[in-house]
């Protein structure tokens, strides 16, 4: 049975920085990409940072140079680091594994974490 928790989450006024974990079991982890996507009410969820199993990262426009992913193959984790935040980078942020194309999300979806930026 796959688990995946999200945690980090919260709000923070613009500027300020929060960061996200993903912890996750019962899935490959080490063969596989994970990543981190974000929603907003009445919008797809879209792409926000993406990790291959080798380390190389995809980010979406809006968060290059203030968002790092990162993952550990070993702890089976993975976080997102966001730094100099925006009102419009609240949403609630998922974190996904399974996926063999970074332009494709996997199979695996954590339940979310709300992240709110409120001046």
């Amino acid at each position: 049975q796959v688990a995946i928790e999200e945690t980090g989450g919260g709000s923070v006024q613009p500027g300020g920085s929060l960061k996200l974990s993903c912890l996750t079991s019962g899935a490959s982890f080490r063969f596989a990409n994970t990543g981190w996507y974000r929603q907003t009410p009445g919008n797809q969820r879209e792409m926000v940072a993406v990790i291959t199993r080798d380390g190389v990262t995809n980010y979406a426009d809006s968060v290059k140079g203030r968002f790092t992913i990162s993952r550990d193959n070993t702890l089976r984790t993975m976080s997102l680091q966001m730094n100099n935040l925006r009102p419009e980078d609240t949403g609630v942020y998922f974190c996904n594994l399974g996926g063999h194309d970074m332009a494709v999300p996997g199979r695996y979806w954590g339940q979310g974490t709300q992240v709110t930026v409120f001046s």
